[in-house]
């Protein structure tokens, strides 16, 4: 009988929030993939609503983002470009950002962040109180 390599046998991964949740950077957010066990990556996808825009931030990590519904504009180190269905857009470590949805159909995405997201690589640049905050 034929050993296994357990590198060459396909790993499911379940995610630990499956369901879509409100996060405080005004976006609905589902986690599809981000796990410990495979720190090189994580994947989710977000929601923009109809005229919202999102919290100006900088992650230490670099992200992707693959556009696949409506239509908005990213805010990269203050230079705003449209987006649309189709665009991916790469977000490199440390540059400040922000997706602004002034339609009125939501902007759909997904993020894929290498390495993997985690808390403390996300730094809110909108002030409260003249302090930068962190996580």
């Amino acid at each position: 009988m034929p050993t296994r390599n357990k590198d060459k046998i396909p790993h499911i991964f379940k995610s630990p929030n499956p369901d879509e949740f409100w996060l405080d950077e005004r976006i609905y957010i589902r986690e599809l993939m981000n796990a410990p066990e495979e720190p090189a990556l994580s994947l989710a996808r977000f929601r923009v609503p109809a005229g919202s825009t999102t919290q100006l931030h900088s992650l230490s990590i670099t992200e992707w983002y693959v556009m696949e519904s409506g239509s908005g504009i990213i805010e990269v180190e203050g230079l705003e470009m449209p987006i649309k269905a189709g665009d991916c857009v790469k977000i490199n470590i440390g540059q400040s950002q922000r997706v602004i949805n002034k339609s009125d159909e939501e902007l759909v995405f997904q993020s894929i962040c290498t390495p993997r997201w985690t808390p403390e690589c996300y730094k809110n640049l909108e002030p409260e109180n003249g302090e930068e905050n962190e996580g």
